[in-house]
């Protein structure tokens, strides 16, 4: 175990343990519980006793005689059904020695296809990969998500119905399905670090452990696949945007915008990483959008400066993700940096253009105008699309440092 904190052993050997449980038992829903009720014994008694010799074996042990109860408990309110009145649980759910229990192999890789199942919505996803997979309590996830535990609990409750009710085996998907269930457990992942890094509501801009998790499932999938140049990327893209994360808050909690951050704040090794791990995906297959996003991040933070920035090689990069994964977003994003490398003139032109009612309520066409517009010393135009921007940003800081840039050019216009 090396240097693991006892938290990061339980993190890491909850999938394991799940796995192994719906792999021998089936039902995906009461093996889950089962887990995540030894995980709570472990986190207790680990802490008081230290972490065991064979902890997969204990946290396995605990696991099955939790899950007996569980199921034990469930046959009770079932007995006058004919079905169940015939059940019997085999012995070895009883009573599994630590010594008997060994590691068939790492299931995690499946377990993210099953939190990734098709009729889930992406918050359910979201939601049951975290607890399933993260570890994270059911408490946890619903502050993440600014909800209520119980509403949160009633949400991973039915996503694990849905899974269980499905009939899927607990298998990896056939190869006709697999790769789209693997861009999906892609997908999943970024959207949960995406949320983590810039959170799209509430007062924080910055969900540290939901960031945090992100990367450490990235982790894991890039090392289960280790042939997949997009899983290598979403990792270097993670790290290579979480490497900023020190600089994006000043002591008074006002948001940094990337050209006016610290550079020296920003987390060296994440940097390294990131790009040594993009230099070996770019050359193995298919560039997707993964590799070209993190291609674009990498850009960023290796320039010593904001006007050091290869503008011309981001327009590039972007124009290449736009025939890759169109999409609003992407195309506000060409517009901003053809803006940086060609004029302001040349990025409010592509605004123009983008008239997509995926983003009529998005603060970011307006705050982008704003900037824009500003650069070209239109001020009164800035000033009203700041305003704007401010009026449908719904995180607090991006209010607050929005609402000030539409202030200060109306008391100070720029000269």
């Amino acid at each position: 175990m090396g240097d693991e904190s006892a938290e990061e052993v339980l993190r890491r050997l909850a999938p394991q343990v799940l796995g192994a449980l719906v792999r021998r038992y089936g039902r995906f829903d009461s093996s889950e519980d089962a887990v995540q009720e030894a995980l709570l014994v472990a986190a207790q008694r680990w802490r008081d006793n230290g972490v065991p010799e064979r902890p997969y074996a204990w946290l396995l042990r605990v696991a099955s005689r939790k899950l007996t109860d569980l199921l034990r408990t469930e046959q009770a309110r079932r007995r006058r059904e004919a079905a169940a009145a015939g059940r019997r649980l085999p012995e070895d759910w009883v009573n599994a020695p630590a010594d008997a229990a060994k590691d068939d192999g790492d299931d995690t890789l499946i377990l993210l296809t099953l939190c990734c199942h098709p009729s889930l919505s992406p918050p359910s996803q979201i939601a049951l990969m975290l607890r399933a997979v993260g570890g994270l309590t059911t408490a946890e996830i619903a502050r993440a998500f600014l909800t209520s535990e119980s509403a949160m609990t009633r949400r991973i409750s039915r996503a694990k119905r849905t899974v269980q009710d499905s009939g899927v085996p607990f298998r990896m998907p056939p190869e006709a399905e697999r790769p789209r269930r693997l861009d999906a457990v892609l997908h999943v992942l970024y959207l949960i670090f995406t949320e983590g890094y810039a959170a799209t509501t509430g007062p924080d801009l910055h969900r540290t452990a939901m960031a945090a998790e992100a990367i450490r499932l990235a982790e894991i999938t890039a090392a289960l696949l280790p042939d997949d140049s997009e899983a290598t990327g979403l990792l270097a893209l993670m790290l290579l945007t979480d490497a900023r994360t020190p600089a994006r808050i000043t002591g008074h909690g006002e948001l940094v915008p990337l050209r006016e951050q610290d550079r020296t704040l920003w987390k060296a090794e994440s940097i390294r990483r990131g790009v040594e791990l993009l230099t070996r995906a770019l050359p193995r297959g298919p560039v997707g959008p993964y590799q070209l996003q993190a291609a674009i991040a990498a850009i960023h933070d290796e320039a010593p400066s904001p006007e050091a920035t290869d503008w011309p090689q981001i327009v590039a990069l972007y124009r290449l993700l736009m025939q890759v994964s169109p999409s609003p977003v992407v195309r506000l994003n060409h517009a901003v940096a053809v803006a940086m490398a060609e004029g302001p003139a040349a990025g409010l032109a592509l605004l123009d253009a983008l008239d997509d009612p995926r983003l009529a309520q998005d603060r970011r066409p307006h705050a982008a105008r704003a900037h824009l517009l500003e650069m070209a010393g239109e001020h009164g135009a800035a000033k009203a699309a700041y305003t704007r921007a401010a009026e449908l940003a719904t995180n607090l800081h991006h209010v607050r440092y929005l609402t000030n840039r539409a202030q200060r050019l109306g008391e100070h216009p720029p000269t």
